[in-house]
């Protein structure tokens, strides 16, 4: 009997080259970085006004997406925790670093270090350290996930 051989890794890099396409495609667009967390807070605090519209066709973009895939995708495991609590606190979290590090994975990650921004690379290296750090503690230490 054969092994299967693991294909989770090209699901991995087909969304990276989703996201990275995306990426390339606002920044030559609008002229500006693709920061999800950016396009969403500037509708929120109202900064980003003048470009609500596109803002908005963005976010509709990323939360329908998965609606229109479900029925070939039903059964997906994303490995996510059933304790909804433990959901809504890692997304406030999510939210509130984002601010403070004024940006998320998209736009440091992505977008940043693709263009050798030192502040791009920076970020996503303590955001990788801190997800490290969160699933250890997290998951190993007090086993909540």
């Amino acid at each position: 009997m054969m092994n299967a051989i693991p294909v989770d890794w090209i699901w991995g890099l087909i969304g990276g080259l989703l996201i990275g396409t995306g990426g390339a495609v606002y920044l030559l667009a609008n002229g500006r970085i693709m920061g999800a967390s950016g396009i969403l807070g500037g509708l929120v605090d109202r900064s980003g006004w003048s470009t609500w519209a596109e803002r908005v066709v963005f976010l509709l973009g990323v939360f329908l997406l998965p609606v229109v895939l479900y029925p070939v995708y039903r059964e997906v495991d994303t490995h996510a925790t059933d304790n909804w609590m433990v959901l809504i606190a890692a997304g406030l979290l999510v939210g509130i670093g984002t601010r403070i590090a004024n940006g998320c994975t998209s736009g440091h990650g992505v977008c940043g270090i693709s263009r050798l921004s030192l502040r791009g690379i920076v970020a996503t290296v303590f955001y990788i350290l801190a997800g490290g750090v969160a699933v250890v503690l997290f998951r190993h230490i007090l086993g909540v996930v």
